[in-house]
Parts: structure tokens; sequence; C-alpha cells
């Protein structure tokens, strides 16, 4: 036997069970967009590297993306994020379209790194942007749809929380501090996107090494201890007064060590998070002004939010609020009595669907047991069976497998029948 050729590292199939809970999952991702008013887009999987390396920080750019040359000696790559792709669709129509948009995508995307649990290097992203509005009001109701899909899918508040800062403030406390150099801002912001990453002495040690005193350390650290600081900003406060009037709000913490690492958030940020002991990172997003710009277009303010598929299909797994999907191919299966029948079969097959009801129509000469058979391993709940008798008398035999009943009508009131029955 040969050896079969694995998948690339990485990736992942889709076997109907697992694309069952992808579709399901789309579904809610949908209905929560549309519920809120957003419309959906997509982009190009391919992009040229220079549209991710003036915004998308370096690390993205050099080692995560998967990057070649095309034919012509362009640098392509696979999208490893779809924001550069939404402000460069969005300047190039800027004048054309209608503000503040509301757009929403779900789609593939690639990232070269190193696989492990809630992380692949090929992954489906829900990407939410809210572009030409520039208000709390407008971050809180981001904030308030990744809310309303917990709620939607059965995540309840104490299984998982949606932590929120704002750069701004951020950016004001630290001036406090005597940290005004921008430069030297940057560097304490990734100081304090990673203190839960590093332990603490290592963290103290970093911290000195970006140039902070041991006066603005150690208030640094009350600052990240403090969670009434959002009191501080008339923005938050506007902002949680809004997800209170949406109904989000249980869902919400302020947290000041929010800060996200991409470099293109400008105010609030945030970050949803697996409660668990051991939770990791569910989605995360931020209130961005420049991206549009960055790309030729007129500057546009914007908030969006991004979550990949694989670590939310494993949070939902894990708290039980997975539905019982269903993998039958078909409700019914018209069987085939032997080769004089077979075009009778093929026809009852079509007046079934023609009701609306997935038939799979048998299509070799088989014996009846083995298409009964077929049946149950796919369970198909409906067998219709089209014999000598039934076709003289005009009239089909239906198995309920479910139920180990029968009856015998007409076809056109076996499907009517079947409809109720799967009502």
């Amino acid at each position: 036997m040969e050896k079969i050729i694995p998948s690339v590292k990485g990736t992942r199939d889709f076997y109907p069970e697992e694309m069952a809970i992808r579709s399901w999952l789309y579904q809610m991702l949908r209905e929560v967009s549309e519920l809120f008013g957003y419309q959906e887009y997509d982009g190009p999987f391919l992009e040229k590297i220079d549209l991710y390396a003036a915004k998308s920080g370096e690390e993205l750019v050099k080692e995560q993306a998967f990057v070649f040359p095309d034919r012509g000696g362009d640098l392509i790559t696979l999208r490893p994020e779809l924001t550069p792709s939404l402000a460069r669709m969005v300047a190039q129509r800027q004048r054309q379209l209608t503000f503040p948009l509301r757009w929403w995508s779900f789609g593939p995307f690639w990232r070269y790194e190193r696989p492990q649990k809630g992380r692949t290097r090929e992954f489906f992203q829900w990407n939410v942007d809210l572009i030409g509005a520039n208000s709390p009001e407008s971050d809180a109701e981001l904030v308030a749809i990744c809310a309303a899909f917990f709620k939607k899918t059965g995540l309840n508040p104490s299984q998982v929380g949606i932590f929120v800062n704002d750069r701004r403030l951020m950016d004001a406390e630290l001036g406090k501090l005597g940290v005004a150099d921008a430069e030297m801002k940057k560097q304490v912001f990734r100081l304090i996107d990673r203190r839960d990453k590093m332990r603490p002495e290592d963290w103290a040690a970093y911290a000195i090494e970006v140039g902070l005193s041991v006066d603005q350390f150690e208030g640094l650290k009350s600052i990240l201890d403090n969670r009434e600081l959002w009191k501080n900003s008339v923005e938050m406060q506007r902002f949680f007064e809004t997800l209170r009037a949406m109904g989000a709000d249980e869902y919400v913490h302020y947290n000041p060590q929010v800060i996200r690492g991409l470099e293109y958030y400008t105010g609030t940020v945030f970050e949803a998070y697996d409660l668990a002991r051991d939770g990791r990172a569910i989605l995360g997003g931020g209130h961005y002004d420049n991206l549009v710009a960055d790309v030729g277009g007129e500057p546009l303010p914007g908030v969006g939010f991004a979550m990949g598929d694989v670590m939310i299909s494993l949070v939902l797994q894990k708290y039980g609020c997975l539905p019982p999907l269903g993998t039958a191919p078909a409700d019914v299966l018209v069987t085939v009595f032997d080769e004089t029948l077979l075009i009778e079969s093929q026809k009852a097959a079509r007046q079934f669907r023609e009701m609306g009801l997935r038939t799979i129509g048998y299509t070799e000469v088989v014996r009846l047991p083995r298409q009964l058979k077929f049946a149950d391993r796919m369970n198909i709940r409906f067998v219709v069976i089209l014999g000598p008798d039934e076709a003289a008398a005009g009239r089909v035999t239906v198995k309920d497998l479910a139920k180990g009943e029968q009856f015998t009508a007409t076809v056109l009131e076996a499907g009517e029948l079947i409809q109720k029955m799967l009502a």
C-alpha cells in the first residue's frame, strides 16, 4: 500500500462532522452581524506584502506571513489578517461609499506559526468593523456585538469576559509619570502588554531596560492595578454607559493591562477571554484612526475586532455550547427494488426534492438490505420502497427508521407526512 501524502502542517481537514460545526458557527456569526445592521464583504486571499508592511508590525510581516514572489517578481502573501485589505478597499471607493460603514466577514487566513492547541497556520476568522464613526458609543457597539454572540451561543458571563481599556487614557496616565516621549511610550505599551507573559522579576528587569526609573515603575504598577481608572476618562464613562443601555455590560470589565500589541490602535482596545484558570484569548480589537490614510485614502476613524474559529470552537465545546449537529446528507432515501423500477424510483426521488425534502435516490441495483443498512449508517431517517405492488397501486411504502414504523401513501401524501414529522 502506498504511503498517504499528509496534509500541510498546521492545516485542517473538514470532514462532514467538522464542516457541520464550521457551518453552524458561520450561521451564528451571520445572524449576530446582521442583527446589528452589518453587511457581509470579503477581500482577496492574496495581497502584496507592501500592504502589511506599514501598519501590521514587523513580526507579522517578517516571521508570520507566507510570502513568495510571483512570476513578475512582486512579493505576494497569503493574507494573515483582513484589516489592511479593508482599508485598501475603502480607500479605493471612498468617495462612493456611504459612511459610517458597517461591514463583516468570515473567511480563511494564514500565518506561519508553531501549531498548538487553539492555534493553526490556516484558520477562519470573523472580522467586524465600523468605519467612519468616531465616538465611545461606536466603540461600545462593537463590544456589544461580541457580547451578543456569546449570549446567542450560550456562553455566559461567568465563562467568558470582555476586558476593555483606552490607549488615550493610558497615554495621559503615563504622561503624569513623566513618560512623554512618543517612542518611550511605545516601549512602555509593549511592557504593559507583556506583563502576564513574563515572570515578575523578568518583567521588572525589562522595565528598567526600557528606561523606567524605580519611581516610574512603581507608578506604572499602581496604574495597572487600578480597576477604577476608567472613571478618569470621559470617553470610558460614556462607553460603559452605552454598554449598559445595550444590555451588554455584564460581559464587560475594565482592565488597564489590555493594551493590544498592534500599533494601529489609537483609542479603545478590548480582548475577550475564557475565564477559566487556564483560559486563553478568544478575540481582540480596538479603535483606529489612521489605517485608511496609510493606504492612500483620506483619514477615517474606525473600530473593529477579529475572532478566530479555532479557539472559539474549543471554548464552545468545553462549555457544552455546541448543539447536536446532524450530519445526515438527506432526510429521505428512495431505494431501488429492481432493474425494472430504477427509473420510477428516480422519478419519485425527484418529486420529493421538488417538495423541498433532501433526498438521495439510490442509483445502483443492489439488495434491499444493503440499501437499508446504508440509510441507517448515514442517519437518513426515512426510507422509501417502491416495489411492484406499490408501483401498481401508484403508492410508496415509507419506513421511519427512527421510530421503527412504516406507512403506505402516494408520493405527494408521503412527502407531506414526512415534512410534518420532520417539523
